[in-house]
């Protein structure tokens, strides 16, 4: 068996709004995010380990912020291309394991229909698939609740 590992990491000042979008699902906040997607944290530290794992690059060579065809797009759809990526080469998920960094909204409550989104889209159960979050005791952007911040870990093999 063949293995190599990625990681990833993204953040996104928070800005008007009702929900941030974490890991595929729409979570109630006072603020939305700064982002020229959707600006899911989650999911593009995840894309990010997946393409890094690959040896393919990064989310900005993908998916470009002066493309405006990412403009406000759905980052389960850049899960899906990393996920196709690593298909045509022979590679499949063994586990991702995600941090997310933030004072709030809280992670917690929706940490399970997050595993169980990724688990669908990357074809794994949801024991493979592991989110928690932290706060950063109130030091830095994330501590003055500025922003979010998450790193994403994967393991990938092939046979």
């Amino acid at each position: 068996m063949n293995i190599r590992i990625g990681q990833g990491f993204d953040v996104h000042a928070f800005g008007a709004g009702d929900h941030i979008m974490l890991g595929g699902v729409r979570v109630p906040h006072t603020h939305g995010v700064e982002a020229h997607s959707d600006g899911d944290v989650i999911l593009h530290a995840l894309c990010d380990a997946l393409l890094g794992a690959l040896a393919l690059g990064d989310i900005g060579q993908h998916f470009p912020p002066s493309d405006m065809r990412w403009k406000d797009a759905a980052s389960v759809d850049f899960l899906r291309h990393c996920r196709h990526l690593m298909a045509a080469r022979g590679w499949r998920v063994g586990n991702v394991d995600i941090t997310v960094m933030c004072e709030r909204p809280k992670v917690g409550p929706h940490a399970k229909a997050m595993r169980e989104l990724l688990a669908r889209e990357l074809d794994v159960s949801i024991e493979s698939v592991s989110i928690k979050a932290t706060t950063t005791e109130r030091l830095g952007f994330t501590g003055r609740s500025e922003g979010i911040a998450a790193m994403a870990v994967c393991l990938l093999v092939s046979d």
